[in-house]
């Protein structure tokens, strides 16, 4: 059997510029590679865990560009060029953490590639319109655009070759990685630290959001359906669109910036229920919501289909949330008031999120690697 803290081991994640889901993934491999230096196309500094920080990260010349800090964005077409860059030679295992470009990579022949991809290349696969539609982009970015947007998805493809294994952050993702890249993924659910949370028997004095304010996530629906309903909403989390969103909520609609982890949990446990309106590849936010036993009211698509129980699923009375199945507002409103004809109980949605704990993704993630890399560097390949 391979001894994996004998390998010398490296990290790619696309970008160092927050801590969300792709960095509590990273956050994990660095635990189990403490040694282990991390690339990555640019890195802000403070801005993710300090033991992701404590590792040694190398940047690529996108790290170099004018306004990287917050538009780094906008110089996408470089990114296969500067993931291309980067230099494994001295490395038996690479992991990439990969939602953009990091599954990229070129490595040398006798190293072990597992990228664990939590989306294709959503900018230009899936939700290409939803980035560069008529009503988001201007008349010469839409010109331009498509002629980036075709070199991208060759490139995206081409280099899924390069990857020895996918592992997918849901059943959701891998038919994804199926379809684009022609390629079958294990899958792998995300850390969640659900451990973290407790359930709340507490009634509830609002819905509640808690997103990254960006169009695909579709907060614009949950505050138009709460327009109409008069319930109080807050919505925790920032972004472009949040110039937009203020100027058509209404009063009953509370805005409030980003939380750190333990106030998210006080305004988890104190909402009546998570709204959950756009489709995700996984969705971690749901599972806290969960972890402290709050239903979720979520769109039938993605990631939710596989983490939250509807009350239509043959458990009835055990289920986590309720189901809206068009993207529309009546369907939201619909839903809850489903919702408020249903009793629910806080201790079996808590003990369902705990499926989903981080503990268990690094037990299943380090049996995934150690039986790959056995069947990579066995006695007739390369002894490491």
């Amino acid at each position: 059997m391979v001894q994996l803290n004998q390998l010398k081991a490296a990290l790619v994640h696309d970008w160092l510029t927050g801590l969300r889901g792709g960095e509590k993934v990273l956050d994990i491999f660095g635990q189990l590679f403490p040694e282990a230096p991390i690339f990555t196309l640019l890195y802000n500094r403070g801005s993710v865990s300090p033991s992701i920080e404590a590792h040694p990260v190398f940047t690529s010349f996108i790290d170099r560009l004018p306004g990287k800090k917050s538009k780094y964005r906008h110089y996408l077409p470089l990114f296969p060029l500067a993931i291309e860059q980067f230099n494994f030679k001295d490395f038996q295992l690479i992991l990439s953490s990969s939602h953009c470009a990091a599954k990229g990579i070129i490595t040398p022949p006798d190293a072990l590639h597992i990228s664990y991809v939590h989306t294709p290349m959503r900018y230009v696969w899936d939700m290409y319109h939803d980035y560069f539609g008529p009503e988001k982009v201007g008349w010469l970015t839409r010109k331009i655009i498509p002629w980036f947007a075709h070199y991208l998805r060759t490139w995206d493809v081409a280099s899924s070759n390069r990857v020895d294994w996918f592992v997918a952050n849901s059943r959701h993702v891998a038919r994804r990685i199926k379809k684009y890249y022609g390629r079958e993924a294990a899958v792998i659910y995300p850390p969640v630290d659900t451990a973290r949370f407790q359930a709340s028997h507490k009634s509830g004095q609002y819905f509640l959001v808690v997103s990254a304010l960006v169009p695909y996530k579709r907060t614009d629906l949950a505050i138009a359906a709460f327009n109409q309903m008069e319930e109080r909403l807050v919505v925790v989390g920032n972004g472009p669109e949040l110039p937009k969103l203020k100027k058509i909520a209404r009063a009953n609609i509370e805005f409030v910036d980003w939380q750190p982890p333990q106030n998210l949990a006080d305004y988890y446990s104190e909402c009546k229920a998570l709204i959950f309106p756009g489709e995700e590849d996984f969705g971690i936010v749901p599972v806290e919501a969960m972890a402290c036993g709050k239903p979720v009211i979520a769109y039938a698509r993605g990631g939710a289909l596989e983490t939250v129980i509807d009350q239509n699923s043959e458990t009835r009375l055990q289920s986590c949330g309720v189901y809206f199945h068009e993207q529309i507002i009546t369907g939201l409103i619909q839903a809850v008031k489903k919702f408020t004809e249903l009793q629910w109980d806080p201790e079996f949605i808590a003990r369902h999120a705990g499926n989903f704990d981080k503990s268990i993704f690094q037990s299943k993630m380090t049996g995934f690697i150690q039986e790959k890399c056995n069947e990579f560097f066995d006695p007739l390949h390369l002894n490491p």
